[in-house]
């Protein structure tokens, strides 16, 4: 199973825009991403449905914040996303019939609601300021990352 990584990918385009753009077109968040400009319109779409980014068409225009990072949690995004499944594992249905898969699929289905709820709750006491402080601390001084400088000149 593939993992989705639209949370830790918007997570990471935000705390950009917040250090580094005013403004971002879906151009440069693609370039930046390594992705598609229409796939980037579409994630980020969900994100201004909910109020955390606002976008302007045309020449200068582009995607910027429309909150503060400390008033965003990833708990927010997770759900502007679509709430993506959280675990790669999950009960059989192969044989529903089979007594021992039914126990086992009880018994993993209420660990992992269990393990749900509790992720769920630790992604709503965490703000995106939280983590662009954690960059803060890791960034030497005056440098940049190489593909913020390329993004930046695109």
């Amino acid at each position: 199973m593939r993992r989705d990584s639209r949370l830790s990918r918007m997570l990471h385009v935000l705390i950009h825009m917040d250090r580094h753009y005013k403004r971002a077109t879906s151009e440069t968040i693609s370039k930046m991403l390594g992705t598609n400009a229409v796939v980037v319109r579409r994630t980020m779409a969900g994100l201004r449905d909910s109020g955390y980014v606002r976008s302007e068409q045309g020449h200068g225009g582009g995607w910027e914040l429309a909150r503060g990072l400390d008033q965003i949690t990833l708990f927010d995004i997770y759900e502007a996303i679509g709430k993506p499944p959280l675990f790669a594992i999950g009960p059989s249905v192969d044989q529903p019939e089979c007594l021992v898969e039914q126990a086992v699929d009880a018994k993993l289905g209420d660990a992992l609601k269990e393990a749900e709820a509790l992720l769920l709750e630790r992604l709503r006491t965490i703000t995106i300021a939280d983590i662009a402080a954690d960059f803060d601390r890791r960034m030497p001084e005056g440098r940049c990352n190489i593909h913020t400088e390329q993004s930046a000149s695109a």
